[in-house]
């Protein structure tokens, strides 16, 4: 019994070590990915993707929205935060306080699509009539050329990178103001929130990003700059030569220099092995990096 007692006391962590964490093997790293929706799918697939290139590394994605991510980052509760919107003085001014220095790395670039019910007549829109439209200034259809019904107004949670950027590019159209949003506007809480509404409701126009958006299900419209602007629709072509007016950069930020294994992860992602799974899933691949 002596030695039985003996030979298992040898099996155990010596003293001062502790044991591996339960569900992770020896040499195993973990990474910590939060933040905004419209990155998540993108993200799941880098994460899933990276099992194969390295195995000791284990990366656990969730959503919740931009905000929800930088707060994260914030709060030194992430490794990973994924945003749709760059982060704001304030924010950033936050994390010094909080003896965090952000990084920020452009992971993917976004074409932002205005969509309808396919049987909307509208074909076409210019920013300054979505900002008339989602301020409550033009209120039914037939005052953009469609049929005599109100306009159900759909937006994302003012959480959500996505609801950021278009609240600062469109409604106010990139300028200083106060505009804001119609009292009518419905937030929804995701992506797909918008584009389940759009395909019940004939009347409604939301905006989502183009990765999430089925053509066979929902009505993608032209976009233009003003009256006297071509129009285009979201593309990868067009978010890539800027000729689209609402495209934007999706963001990876990290608490200071990443090191080590996330180092390695973003460099993965912003490789074209990573880029590629950007184009897979429907966003804009950013150019080549070293």
């Amino acid at each position: 019994m002596l030695l039985l007692t003996l030979l298992l006391s040898g099996c155990g962590p010596a003293a001062g070590e502790a044991a591996d964490p339960p569900g992770e093997s020896v040499g195993q790293r973990a990474i910590q990915n939060k933040g905004s929706d419209t990155l998540v799918n993108v993200a799941l697939a880098w994460a899933e993707a990276y099992r194969q290139v390295d195995p000791t590394v284990s990366i656990a994605v969730t959503g919740g929205g931009s905000g929800t991510g930088i707060a994260s980052l914030i709060n030194g509760t992430v490794d990973i935060a994924n945003a749709s919107r760059a982060m704001k003085p304030e924010e950033i001014e936050s994390a010094q306080a909080n003896g965090i220095n952000p990084v920020e790395f452009v992971v993917a670039i976004d074409a932002l699509a205005i969509i309808v019910h396919p049987d909307n007549p509208v074909e076409r829109l210019t920013i300054p009539q979505l900002a008339a439209i989602y301020t409550g200034r033009i209120t039914n259809w037939s005052q953009v050329g469609g049929n005599d019904a109100d306009i159900i107004l759909l937006s994302r949670e003012s959480n959500s990178g996505t609801h950021v950027y278009f609240l600062e590019e469109v409604v106010r159209g990139g300028e200083e103001s106060e505009q804001i949003f119609a009292p009518q506007t419905l937030f929804m809480p995701s992506s797909v929130g918008i584009t389940s509404e759009v395909r019940r409701n004939p009347n409604a126009i939301g905006y989502d990003g183009l990765g999430y958006v089925d053509p066979e299900h929902e009505k993608i419209l032209a976009i233009a700059e003003d009256e006297n602007s071509p129009y285009y629709e979201p593309s990868v072509e067009t978010a890539s030569n800027e000729t689209y007016p609402i495209a934007r950069p999706l963001y990876m930020y990290t608490a200071g220099e990443p090191t080590g294994a996330i180092q390695e992860y973003l460099d993965w992602i912003r490789s074209p092995a990573g880029q590629e799974i950007v184009a897979e899933i429907g966003f804009v691949p950013i150019e080549e990096t070293p």
